[in-house]
Formats: C-alpha cells, structure tokens, sequence
C-alpha cells in the first residue's frame, strides 16, 4: 500500500489529466451546439480547463460533420456528444510533464481518454 509520501510529481500529473478530462467530458456534453455556435463552444471548454491548476495547454476541437449529421431539422442545434471532441492536454505537476487526449475510437466506438506521453523535466 503506498503513503502519501511516496507517491510522485508522476502519479499526481496523471491524476489530473484525468480529473480535467472527465471534467471537461461530463461539465459540456449535453450542451447545445450547432454551426453558427461550435467555434465559441470550443473556446469556452479551453478556457475553462485552462484556468485549473497545472494545466499548461489545452486544444479543442469538435467535429462539424458529426453536428451537421445530428442537427434537429426543427430547431437547428443538436447536443454535443463525447465522440464529437477532439481535446489535447498538457499538465505540468512539479517535475512531470503528462500529455493526455480524448478522442473518439472507432474501433471501440467510444470517446476514450488516454495517456499519450509523460516526461521527466528538470
């Protein structure tokens, strides 16, 4: 079992990919979006995770294809969906840099959210 003083910059820049991520996956699905309105959408979910600690970058990007494909004929917006984004994160907790995404995996059909990199800085 691991105390609380040996767990690492590591193990702590991971836990808040993760946190920022289903944050940013569970505070914006749902919302209402369409074409007129996907770049400021965009915008708004950056710079709400941009402004949490140790985050050091953030990009977003929702499919237009998947909004065009769901928009409601009578109403002109659909709900953004996990499989519509497109995010990348940075996060820098102390020594560790943690590059982390959610995208959509087709194979599994899911928005997954993964690891892509983590690195010693000094």
């Amino acid at each position: 079992m691991s105390t609380i003083n040996s767990l690492t910059d590591m193990d702590n820049a991971l836990f808040e990919a993760g946190i920022k991520l289903g944050a940013l996956y569970h505070q914006f699905t749902g919302s209402p979006v369409n074409l007129r309105t996907v770049d400021s959408l965009e915008k708004a979910i950056a710079e709400s995770i941009s402004v949490q600690p140790y985050v050091k970058s953030i990009t977003v990007n929702i499919d237009r294809e998947m909004i065009r494909s769901r928009l409601n004929s009578e109403f002109g917006y659909c709900e953004l969906e996990g499989r519509m984004l497109d995010v990348a994160l940075s996060m820098k907790y102390g020594n560790t840099m943690v590059k982390a995404s959610l995208r959509f995996n087709r194979e599994l059909d899911y928005p997954l959210m993964k690891i892509e990199e983590i690195s010693n800085i000094r």
